[in-house]
């Protein structure tokens, strides 16, 4: 079941036609969603990162078990950015005690955007920030906040853009590895 709010934007400024629809994931979309999920952590992380630490991850974090105890967790929302019915990318929020670090009800944690590589610079990964965006302030969340690795400088530059300041880090454990992500976070203002 799909959200009644969605968010739609040009993928390109050549190709009017195309169009990004974000849509809130439901339990009939898990094997999407494990799909999207892997694919995305993979192209993103498994060039700099062990074959090993990968598999460990990639097994754990995108199980069926653990992503319907997520879908489950009304404190937990994915969403699909899909351009023509395909998947191309998607979102996890989280909010309250499900929030990965901070656990503050006046806050909402984005866990994860991730977009297919082949969409990179193409305005996904940018609608999806303004749908968790728009929830934050549906919500009204005083700010919006994530963690993101040290070593992704392209996430980085994206969430600086859009107005995040660094103000902590955290342990993130890939596999066997401990990885530093900087804690990011954007004031909302109403």
């Amino acid at each position: 079941m799909y959200c009644n709010i969605r968010c739609i934007l040009n993928v390109s400024q050549t190709d009017r036609m195309n169009r990004i629809e974000i849509n809130k994931v439901s339990l009939i979309d898990i094997d999407q969603l494990q799909k999207i999920g892997r694919q995305t952590f993979f192209e993103t992380f498994a060039e700099a990162n062990t074959e090993e630490d990968m598999e460990v991850y990639l097994k754990e974090a995108f199980s069926i078990e653990k992503l319907t105890t997520e879908l489950s967790n009304k404190n937990t929302e994915f969403y699909f950015a899909t351009l023509d019915n395909i998947v191309i990318g998607y979102l996890k929020i989280n909010v309250g005690q499900t929030q990965t670090v901070l656990q503050d009800d006046k806050a909402i944690e984005i866990e994860r955007i991730y977009v297919l590589k082949d969409f990179h610079g193409k305005e996904v990964g940018q609608a999806l920030f303004e749908k968790a965006l728009q929830i934050s302030m549906i919500r009204k969340a005083e700010y919006i906040w994530l963690g993101v690795w040290e070593e992704n400088p392209r996430a980085i530059k994206f969430y600086k853009k859009n107005g995040f300041i660094e103000f902590d880090k955290h342990v993130f454990k890939l596999g066997k590895d401990d990885q530093t992500d900087i804690m990011m976070k954007r004031m909302l203002e109403y």
